[in-house]
């Protein structure tokens, strides 16, 4: 059975308790067969996944004990519960092997397609369910293509949600989900429980009257972060934001050149320590060298969490919101106007997106140094 539709619908929640209720079900079912050691796959895009959204949830609501051994395996209601991330083609080697009663499938469009085909493998038991959530994803994803689109309310059943269907949310609440949620994909996709293909322009939301501003002198700014995304045939690309009391995020400064070399970033990042304090900067993962060479310089360059459409979703939330700003803005129009979305993979085009990276990296990440707290004010 998969649950899938909107974000905070309430489909977890519900295959939560759905959760406890196979396991007492398992147990029997083993009783049955005369089989003492009953084994159930627990599975989410990583293990701190699984903690968050399965485990913690359980409990708090419920006040359960979980115990993990070494292999994260517990026991509960008589069943050995294996937990495993299913993000990455290689958590298919820790699943391989195993015979299963039963599979929760957390998040189901993060997992590799390799590794929940296995988890679905190992459920070989007669009498063996899979229950799974998910939020929409692009209609060409194969979950959608390979098990939601061939439901037969016999072998596969799938509920669909909208945020609306959540009764246990007030109209305030919800109010302020809509007011929040991106224009375009994000709304159809997080409010109404579409698979729905990006399309379009990425930052629907954007409009120069109302985001790029002149004057500063207004603002109090109580932090800064940067991001890079270094370049070299492709153009390398750096922001400085300001960050207000009220949270608003402010360009305040960009570059973007072509064919500089590494000592031309190191200098500028210098100068805008020198001029903002030794700031945050996040910047691309894929040039470990330029950021071991920053490090030595003494500068505050961090590995950049790279996760494109949360990134995006981030920056795109704060334009809704009239929360990001643009004080420099030449480079930023050179590019925003043709980042668009690519229609086959579902994620933003490889043209023309060297500060769109950028800026996404310091925002997106921003959250690691300082709990994101939404302001709707």
């Amino acid at each position: 059975m998969i649950l899938h539709g909107a974000k905070r619908s309430g489909k977890t929640i519900a295959n939560n308790d759905l959760f406890l209720l196979e396991l007492k079900r398992v147990r029997k079912l083993a009783n049955n067969l005369k089989i003492k050691e009953a084994k159930y796959i627990l599975a989410g895009y990583s293990l701190g996944n699984l903690e968050r959204n399965v485990l913690s949830e359980l409990r708090n609501k419920y006040g359960l004990k979980f115990e993990l051994n070494k292999h994260n395996e517990f026991e509960l209601l008589g069943v050995k519960v294996c937990c495993f991330g299913h993000g990455k083609i290689n958590d298919m080697d820790r699943i391989r092997g195993m015979t299963a009663f039963g599979a929760y499938i957390n998040e189901g469009t993060t997992g590799a397609e390799k590794v929940v085909r296995e988890i679905l493998n190992r459920c070989s038991i007669e009498g063996s369910r899979v229950i799974m959530d998910t939020n929409p994803d692009n209609p060409e994803h194969y979950i959608k293509k390979d098990y939601i689109d061939k439901a037969d309310n016999e072998r596969i059943i799938e509920l669909s949600f909208t945020l609306y269907d959540n009764s246990f949310l007030s109209k305030i609440y919800i109010k302020n989900i809509e007011a929040v949620t991106p224009s375009g994909v994000f709304f159809q996709r997080d409010i109404l429980g579409k698979w729905t293909t990006a399309e379009g322009a990425v930052y629907q939301d954007f409009d120069k009257d109302k985001h790029v501003i002149s004057d500063i002198s207004s603002y109090k700014f109580i932090d800064y972060v940067a991001g890079i995304d270094w370049g070299y045939e492709h153009f390398g690309a750096l922001c400085v934001f300001g960050i207000t009391e009220t949270g608003e995020f402010i360009l305040l400064e960009t570059d973007r050149k072509q064919h500089k070399e590494i000592d031309y970033w190191v200098s500028k990042l210098h100068q805008i320590k020198r001029k903002y304090g030794n700031v945050d900067i996040y910047a691309d993962s894929a040039r470990p060298e330029h950021v071991a060479r920053c490090r030595r310089e003494k500068l505050r360059v961090h590995n950049a969490d790279k996760a494109i459409l949360a990134g995006v979703e981030r920056v795109a939330s704060l334009l809704k919101r009239d929360k990001l700003l643009i004080y420099d803005s030449k480079d930023f129009l050179e590019e925003v106007y043709s980042y668009v979305w690519d229609k086959k993979s579902g994620l933003p085009c490889k043209v023309s997106d060297d500060l769109m990276d950028a800026i996404r990296y310091a925002i997106y990440n921003y959250r690691e140094k300082k709990e994101f707290k939404i302001i709707t004010s």
